[in-house]
């Protein structure tokens, strides 16, 4: 199949805010017959005009980090693979060892106990940006029909940001993913969260991306801040056809309480990093769905949303595609059970799609965001609730509320046993 490599027709959605309103790509999600079997649940989608076998796409990080892994992710099946983030200039980029530790669920940390967190203070890529991109256009010779993301970060510069858009998209990605949203590294460079965080730093550079890019842009949030709508609103407003939701969260994995040094220790020190796998899954469930809710109330049809945070099953995968997601982003989950997680994750939501007969993913994306509402609205539904059934135990007030089609209810309803 073809790749996309101009945008899609624009459709105007609504200013809000007092901002004017941009133009964004319109987009139908729809599950695309003929990828499996007769009467088995379709996982194909098509977002933002790129059509993958399946919703499950590689998160940025190790598990993209060179030609060989991305290539093992394409031959295992992922629907997509999302590159480790790339600068201009790689020689900034210094990584550490150790630069990964783990929580594990019993409090005594035995290692056969399963990991249940995971933080790193891992950089973006360290190797040279040519090696990257040679990478790529290799990895699109020989996968013309699979969906290529290239992760992009820069400093604040605008020519800097346009010649790392011009030089990525030439390499043949099918689209781009913004880093706005790494916890660490280089905040002093205004790279990462430092521009999520600043709504309008974020959206001045929105603004410089959008008017380079000819592929789709996804914008990643980082969850490291009050309301996640607010830089989401404010991506999609500047021109960003999609967000990814969430990033790894700020964080101090622990103390070792025999050597009183920070987890993990790098020649006595440490430093906060990022904390992923599945102890996020039900923060990252929560950003998702707050971003999904603003989008369908302030957006038109049009934009996508990646969700990312502690996908280890189908399951996991179904919630978040419940609540609105195209597609599924999974990063730490391959670097803890390997490349071939995508036939298990790829099977159980096919088991999920058939226990409610659901034969697309379309049937259900989206599903459970109507039953989300406030605290308030909870307290008025069930003081009604009460009410009802406070009323269908009292049985009749008078004789004249009896009915002919209603007897035998009526008549149970004021039976005491």
């Amino acid at each position: 199949m073809e790749s996309l490599t101009l945008r899609a027709s624009p459709s105007t959605a609504a200013p809000l805010c007092g901002v004017p309103g941009r133009r964004h790509a319109a987009v139908s999600v729809r599950a695309s017959a003929g990828s499996s079997g007769a009467g088995e649940p379709d996982l194909s989608v098509r977002v933002n005009g790129l059509k993958m076998p399946n919703p499950f796409v590689i998160g940025s990080g190790p598990p993209g980090t060179n030609y060989t892994v991305m290539k093992r992710a394409f031959d295992e099946g992922w629907g997509g693979v999302i590159a480790k983030t790339v600068s201009l200039d790689a020689g900034k980029v210094i990584n550490v060892t150790p630069r990964y530790a783990r929580l594990r669920a019993d409090p005594n940390g035995s290692t056969k106990s399963p990991i249940i967190g995971w933080e790193n203070i891992e950089l973006i890529s360290d190797r040279p940006l040519e090696t990257m991109l040679n990478e790529f256009k290799q990895l699109k010779k020989e996968y013309p029909d699979r969906i290529l993301i290239g992760s992009i970060m820069e400093e604040y510069n605008k020519s800097a940001w346009h010649e790392l858009i011009e030089r990525v998209e030439e390499s043949g990605v099918d689209a781009l993913e913004i880093n706005f949203s790494c916890p660490h590294g280089m905040p002093e460079r205004k790279m990462g969260a430092a521009v999520g965080q600043d709504c309008a730093l974020l959206e001045e550079v929105c603004g410089w991306i959008n008017e380079k890019a000819t592929v789709p842009v996804w914008a990643k949030m980082t969850p490291n801040i009050t309301d996640i709508t607010q830089p989401a609103r404010i991506s999609l407003k500047s021109g960003c056809e999609g967000v990814s939701a969430i990033n790894t969260i700020m964080s101090v994995m622990g103390i070792n309480l025999k050597t009183l040094r920070p987890e993990p220790c790098v020649e006595g020190y440490s430093t906060h990093g990022g904390y992923s796998a599945r102890a996020v899954h039900p923060i990252a469930l929560a950003k998702v769905m707050k971003i999904a809710k603003m989008m369908k109330e302030e957006f038109a049809d049009g934009q996508s949303l990646s969700a990312i945070g502690g996908v280890e099953t189908g399951n996991d995968a179904a919630e978040f595609i419940l609540l609105g997601a195209d597609t599924v982003q999974v990063c730490t989950g391959v670097m803890m059970h390997g490349y071939g997680l995508v036939k298990k994750l790829c099977a159980e939501l096919q088991d999920f799609m058939r226990q409610h007969n659901f034969s697309s993913i379309e049937d259900f994306r989206g599903a459970s965001l109507p039953y989300f509402t406030t605290h308030t609205d909870l307290v008025h539904r069930q003081q009604e609730a009460i009410k009802q059934r406070k009323a269908i135990r009292k049985g009749l007030e008078s004789d004249k509320d009896w009915t002919g089609d209603g007897f035998v209810k009526e008549t149970e309803s004021m039976v005491s046993n």
